[in-house]
């Protein structure tokens, strides 16, 4: 059974990973969320922004190190592949904010489950993005 699990865990590490820290990154964003709204009480708005960026941050150190093991070197491929990355995390804001803007304001659920719902179509894309736009393998013959 062990060697089977292990197995399975190997097959789909990068999955898992992203999964378990794209988990950490959710807590970030949440726990400061939170905090910002509800125990400092700050607009919905403004602390769904700060959350993100906490969240962005912290997302793009664990994502090129442990999930992606980003191979990119030098200063110019970091600041190339940082650009990408904050770049498509900018959409996954915007698409944050504006799922909130018309799920509490125009449609008045509550902020709560929608922040919820939010967070599962902004992983989904997330990932789209990383694995095809950001941390793909470098052409060969071009600089690692």
């Amino acid at each position: 059974m062990g060697v089977k699990l292990r197995a399975l865990f190997f097959k789909y590490k990068e999955i898992i990973l992203y999964v378990f820290f794209g988990g950490l990154t959710t807590l970030v964003n949440w726990g400061l969320y939170f905090v910002l709204a509800d125990m400092m009480g700050a607009p919905y708005l403004w602390a769904t922004a700060a959350a993100q960026i906490a969240a962005i941050l912290f997302a793009y150190i664990t994502n090129r190190i442990w999930v992606f093991k980003s191979k990119v070197r030098g200063f110019s491929g970091i600041m190339m592949e940082m650009l990408r990355f904050f770049g498509c995390r900018a959409v996954s804001f915007f698409m944050d904010l504006g799922c909130m803007y018309v799920g509490v304001d125009l449609l008045h659920i509550d902020d709560v489950l929608m922040k919820l719902l939010s967070n599962v179509i902004v992983v989904i894309v997330n990932y789209i993005f990383s694995k095809v736009f950001i941390f793909r393998e470098p052409a060969k013959g071009t600089e690692k």
